[in-house]
């Protein structure tokens, strides 16, 4: 990405209880966009939320297992975004629960990529 141009941001909307194959789904979509090779991805927990199933789900109410809503959100090239998209598409039609997907364009003002903490070992 460069700086003063249009991005694509990608913004997915699901549980911090759903899984894929046994592993938490934030996490896998996370990793999948880091193999990808995309800019960045962070995640956000919610602190109250409902879906399509109009269930309310907050930190307030006392629950056995806390079920938040996540928003992973991934900016990066338009073209590197949706061959991501179609990667986990298939993925994203076999939550259980539901979820959203969404994209829209953004204007990238700053881009700066940090650098490595030198560790004990590198020279």
């Amino acid at each position: 990405m460069e700086n003063n141009s249009r991005a694509t941001a990608l913004r997915i909307y699901v549980s911090n209880t759903d899984k894929f194959r046994n592993n938490l789904l934030y996490e896998v979509i996370v990793f999948a966009a880091r193999r990808s090779g995309l800019a960045g991805a962070t995640v956000h927990k919610g602190m109250m939320g409902f879906g399509s199933g109009s269930k309310i789900h907050s930190t307030k109410f006392w629950e056995l297992t806390e079920k938040l809503p996540v928003v992973i959100e991934i900016i990066d090239d338009t073209a590197k975004i949706e061959q991501f998209i179609d990667k986990i598409k298939p993925w994203m039609e076999k939550v259980r629960y539901g979820c959203l997907i969404t994209v829209e364009e953004v204007m990238v003002v700053l881009f700066k990529q940090g650098s490595k903490k030198k560790g004990l070992f590198d020279f």
